[in-house]
C-alpha cells in the first residue's frame, strides 16, 4: 500500500491534463470554505496592526536571475550526516541508522526546518506587508511546501517517497501550531479541514504553473490563498503590488530549486532566497 502522501501526489500530478479541470475546481472550493472556519478559530485573539510595517518596494523585488540555492561547502548553515567509527558505526548500522529510509527522514527534517525558518522569520511578513496570523503563517507554510514538493517531483519516485516523509513532518508541526493557537477542542476535525486546504492550495498552485495558465493566474491564486480574508474580494492597488511580488518570488524560487542539485535538496543543504533586504533585487542568502 502506498503511503498517504504518495497516493495523493500521484493523483495530484495527473491534474495537468484538461480532463481534470473540474477536480481542481472542487479542491479549491473545499479549501475556500474550510479556510474561513479554521482561520477564524485560530486567529480570534490575534492583534491586527498594519501601521508599523516598514516601507517596501514591491516593483523592485525578485527580478534577478535564478541561481542554485545550495549552500557552499564551508557554510556554517550546512547540516552534515554524523560519522561514527568502530563499534559505534557497527551498532548504528545494525540499528539501520544508515538505511535509505533513515537518511531520508533526517534529510526531510532538515528540509522542513528550512521551510519553517523562512516562514517564521519576520522578514517574509515585512517584505510582503503581511500581518502575522495563523492563517498567513499556515498559507506560507503550504506555499513553501509546494515549492519543495514540486522540486522533488523532478526526481521521480525517489522524490515522491521523500515528499511523504516531508509531509508527515509538516503535518505534525501544523498540529502543534494549531494546539499552540488555542484550538484544542475537536483537533482532529480541524486537522482534516487543514488537510483539505493543503491539497486545495497545492492543486491551485500546480494549475497556475501550467503552460496554458493565464499570466495572472498565479497572482490570483496567491491573493486568494494568502492575502485575502474571504478568498473572493479583489486586491486594491496597495495589495496588488505585494501579490505580484510574491508571485515573482514563487516563480523565482521554483527556478532556483530546479537549479539546485539533488544531493543538496535531499540533505536539506540549501536555503531559500533571503528576504532581509526587500528593496534589493539581489535577493540571495
Amino acid at each position: 500500500m502506498l503511503p498517504r502522501w504518495s497516493r495523493a501526489a500521484i493523483r495530484l500530478y495527473k491534474l495537468g491534463s484538461q480532463n481534470n479541470m473540474e477536480l481542481r475546481k472542487d479542491f479549491c472550493f473545499v479549501a475556500s470554505r474550510s479556510y474561513a472556519k479554521v482561520a477564524a478559530a485560530a486567529d480570534d485573539s490575534t492583534e491586527k496592526n498594519f501601521s508599523r510595517k516598514p516601507e517596501v518596494y514591491f516593483n523592485e523585488m525578485f527580478w534577478s536571475k535564478p541561481c542554485s540555492l545550495a549552500l557552499a561547502q564551508d557554510s556554517p548553515l550546512r547540516v552534515e550526516e554524523p560519522k561514527y567509527e568502530g563499534i559505534r558505526h557497527i551498532i548504528f548500522k545494525m540499528l539501520l541508522f544508515y538505511s535509505k529510509q533513515s537518511k531520508s527522514i533526517r534529510g526531510a527534517n532538515v528540509v522542513y526546518r528550512r521551510i519553517a525558518s523562512q516562514v517564521d522569520k519576520p522578514a517574509i511578513y515585512n517584505a510582503f506587508n503581511l500581518e502575522k496570523t495563523f492563517k498567513t503563517t499556515f498559507s506560507l507554510l503550504i506555499l513553501h511546501m509546494w515549492l519543495c514538493l514540486r522540486r522533488l517531483k523532478e526526481d521521480g519516485k525517489e522524490g515522491v517517497e521523500f515528499g511523504q516523509y516531508l509531509y508527515e513532518i509538516y503535518n505534525h508541526d501544523v498540529e502543534l501550531r494549531v494546539s499552540k493557537a488555542g484550538v484544542n477542542l475537536l483537533l482532529t476535525r480541524w486537522m482534516k479541514d487543514l488537510e483539505k486546504i493543503f491539497y486545495g492550495n497545492i492543486v491551485a498552485y500546480d494549475a497556475a504553473m501550467l503552460p496554458e495558465a493565464r499570466p495572472d493566474e498565479l497572482p490570483n491564486v496567491i491573493w486568494k490563498n494568502i492575502f485575502s480574508d474571504d478568498g473572493l474580494s479583489k486586491p486594491n492597488d496597495a495589495a496588488a503590488g505585494a501579490v505580484q511580488a510574491m508571485a515573482r518570488y514563487a516563480r523565482r524560487e521554483c527556478s532556483c530549486l530546479s537549479l539546485t542539485d539533488k544531493e543538496s535538496i535531499f540533505s536539506g543543504n540549501f536555503t531559500f532566497s533571503s528576504l532581509e533586504n526587500p528593496k534589493s533585487d539581489s535577493v540571495r542568502g
